[in-house]
């Protein structure tokens, strides 16, 4: 296959490069997000291979099937930038890489949650200007704390197991109880509950409708005063507005983020000299008690070794005729019904 690797960095070249030699696969890394805009390069293609911030909405996967493009491969867990049915009725397949290393996200979300409690990252800039006051980094013990977890997939049930290790009383939300997490003592309830008993709340769900704003402001409202919110999942789970009217008012107590609903034309680039023009997040990081990253939590190389090699793994499936484990399946009947409508 003829494969066009969209929003390509340093990093995913080094590692996709040795993942597929030998294949007999031709990749061409393009720096662009795949767009409506940038679609004239994906002609010739057989395949496209794209992350989170590329858009193929109906209209993309329409051209892109009008092109020959039969797969698309993602190389990230998530899907909700994709158009499913679309795909499905034009004829593409859609593969993704499901759990690249759960660890990276999970123990990256305790790291936020240490920064922030601890203030470790206010501290380090006041060392560096010989300041070495104590006051306002005071912070609490997580042993006996209550974590609250929305989602309790391979992340979530990452993140169960250290805060269980740090002595931690454990609820969670999800669809379906994950075992490992009843046997770590955990208790399922609904999210109004697990809202009222958590000190700390993280969100670990995909981004489907029923998620989108999951936090906003009825949630936060039902929250304890205080509580620390971390979202390593998508950045739409949030409602961004009603998280910084909960931090004026301190109902919010510290928020970490390492995704952002706006963050599409922002992140995985350098703009230092550039004018911001997103004022929601230039509000959220004039509060002392917000730690903001740019979607880091997945980077690894532990990480960036499974994404390469599961995604040659998935290219090879379909171009055999295989099945893939890991395509993403739709409903057919669901898709004709949703392009008539």
């Amino acid at each position: 296959m003829r494969i066009a690797v969209f929003s390509t960095r340093s990093y995913d070249e080094e590692f996709l490069r040795p993942a597929f030699d030998g294949s007999g696969h031709e990749l061409v890394f393009l720096s662009p997000r795949l767009t409506a805009e940038t679609l004239p390069l994906a002609a010739g293609f057989d395949a496209v291979c794209v992350f989170v911030q590329d858009r193929l909405n109906r209209g993309v996967l329409e051209a892109l099937a009008l092109a020959g493009v039969r797969l698309v491969a993602l190389r990230c867990a998530g899907f909700n930038n994709v158009d499913l049915a679309a795909a499905s009725e034009f004829g593409i397949t859609v593969v993704r890489v499901p759990a690249y290393s759960p660890y990276a996200v999970a123990e990256f979300t305790v790291g936020l949650m240490l920064a922030l409690n601890r203030k470790i990252h206010r501290a380090a800039n006041r060392v560096r200007e010989w300041n070495f006051a104590l006051d306002g980094l005071l912070g609490f013990d997580f042993h006996g704390r209550t974590v609250g977890i929305i989602g309790t997939g391979h992340i979530g049930a990452g993140v169960a197991r250290i805060m269980h290790g740090f002595g931690c009383r454990l609820v969670a939300a999800d669809i379906r109880e994950n075992p490992e997490l009843v046997a770590l003592g955990a208790r399922y309830c609904s999210h109004a509950e697990l809202f009222a008993a958590s000190d700390i709340v993280t969100l670990h769900c995909p981004l489907v409708k029923e998620t989108f704003h999951l936090i906003s402001d009825g949630a936060i409202s039902q929250m304890k005063s205080g509580v620390m919110l971390i979202n390593t999942s998508r950045g739409a789970v949030i409602d961004t507005q009603a998280v910084i009217e909960g931090l004026k008012c301190g109902q919010i107590g510290s928020l970490g983020i390492d995704v952002y609903e706006e963050e599409e034309n922002l992140f995985f680039q350098d703009l230092s000299n550039h004018i911001s023009q997103d004022d929601m997040l230039a509000r959220l990081l004039t509060f002392p008690n917000v730690l903001v990253t740019g979607h880091q939590a997945f980077f690894t190389r532990d990480a960036l070794e499974k994404i390469a090699w599961t995604t040659r793994a998935n290219v090879d499936d379909v171009a055999a005729g295989r099945t893939c484990p890991h395509a993403i399946q739709v409903d057919r009947q669901a898709a004709v019904k949703s392009a008539k409508q």
